[in-house]
Formats: structure tokens, sequence, C-alpha cells
């Protein structure tokens, strides 16, 4: 498979996604505390969510202790719910809301993978290549990993939390790559992001593929000055990886 040894995923957006709407999830928990819900209520919520993610500061801590990283992610959630339903309407008990809705998602049960990807993964595999993912998800994730039957699967997992660094930057993929003891030239990183996923593997000297499943970034690879390798499911990955 030319001289990739190493394929790394994004993992929400690439692997798996939210079941519905993050915001129906958001405002179906906010019902139980009294919160009404309204027409543009959802469009509210979504858009409060994107000048959320925004505004904070990336998830990176200057913490070791696998209890104080966890402290810390958790912190960064709340700062983010926050602001949400701060924008949109804060209500009384906030703090029980937010326990309940962080623990849902520290699970599979509001996430689903998408149909092609179990499939892809082993055929990865089967070919004897090395899988990894490189999120910045926090560790919730292992547990979403393990819920949905893939974790076996990877031979390593780099979060921003752990690793003290976020995607885009270089140090991230630089951390996933140690573990493969591979060069860059070596490895591949798909995701659904142009700045996390393409950009900064490229930037760390990795290949970067897009997964564009909507063709929602249509406009910005119209505009790049230079090729990207783009798929619309992980189904067409086997074969462009032959072409890198």
């Amino acid at each position: 498979m030319s001289r990739i040894q190493v394929v790394f995923f994004d993992a929400a957006g690439t692997l798996f996604h939210v079941k519905g709407s993050v915001a129906e999830i958001y405002l179906s928990f906010a019902e139980k505390y009294g919160v009404k819900r309204a027409p543009e209520s959802l469009e509210a919520i979504n858009g409060a969510f994107r000048r959320a993610f925004r505004d904070a500061p990336p998830p990176v801590f200057a913490v070791s202790d696998p209890a104080e990283v966890k402290r810390c992610e958790r912190l960064w959630w709340f700062d983010i719910v926050h602001n949400v339903f701060y924008r949109v309407g804060m209500f009384e008990r906030f703090d029980d809301y937010f326990d309940e809705v962080f623990h849902a998602f520290d699970g599979p049960h509001y996430w689903t993978l998408y149909p092609e990807t179990l499939g892809v993964l082993k055929e990865l595999k089967g070919r004897g290549v090395e899988l990894g993912i490189i999120s910045n998800f926090d560790t919730r994730l292992f547990n979403v990993l393990r819920g949905l039957g893939i974790a076996e699967l990877f031979d390593t997992v780099t979060i921003s939390s752990l690793a003290h660094a976020a995607k885009p930057a270089p140090q991230i993929f630089s951390s996933a790559l140690e573990k493969h003891a591979v060069d860059p030239e070596e490895a591949a990183h798909v995701g659904d992001s142009l700045r996390d996923d393409v950009e900064g593997a490229r930037q760390a000297h990795l290949s970067g593929i897009l997964i564009d499943r909507e063709s929602s970034h249509a406009p910005e690879l119209a505009r790049s000055t230079s090729p990207i390798p783009k798929i619309r499911t992980l189904e067409e990955l086997p074969g462009i990886l032959g072409s890198l």
C-alpha cells in the first residue's frame, strides 16, 4: 500500500458521530431542569456551541496526573457548556445538569459508528497497516471506543489532554508518530477538518486526507493552491492510500 505504514484517524466526525443532533441531546437534558423548548431553540444552541468552541482555548493542560487531567477536561467542557447556556438562557441547577450531560457522552449510548467504519478498519489491519487515533477528544474517548467495539483495532490512541498539544499543532502528530517508530512520510492522517486534520498533518509532514461526507468543504477546496486528497466515505480510503 504505497509507502504508508501507519494510518491515523480523527475520532468524532470521522469514525463515529453523535446519534441525531448534539443540540437536541443537550436540549432534551435541559428540559428536565425546566428549560422550555421553542422553535428556535436548536438553532440557538447550535450557534452558541459554534461560538463557544471558536472562543475556547485548546484542550491542553499543564498537568500529567490522570485525576488532574480528567478534572481539567471536565472544567474545559463546563466552560464550553456554560458559555452556550449563558447565551441562550441560563437555568437553575446548572451544575447538576452539566454533570448529567457530561457523563451521558462517556460511553457509546449517544454515539454510533459510520456504516463502513468497522469493515474498513478490519481491511486495513488485514493488510498489515498499523492504525492509530489522533484526536482533540478527551479521555472519555477510551470508553466510547470500547463501547463501539473498535478499541482493539487501534495500536495507539493519542489525545490532546495527554499529549500536551492539540491539533493542528505539529507536536501532537509527532507524539503519535513516536509510538509507531515511523517517519512522517510513512504515515497518513484522515479527518473531517481541513485546519485540524489536513493542514495539521501536512505541517508535521504526514499525508493529510480529508473526509468530506457532505461536500461541505467544496468552496475551501476550490480555493486551495495545492491538491488535497479527499474521500466521501472511508470505503474510498484503501484505494487513495495506494496513490499517495
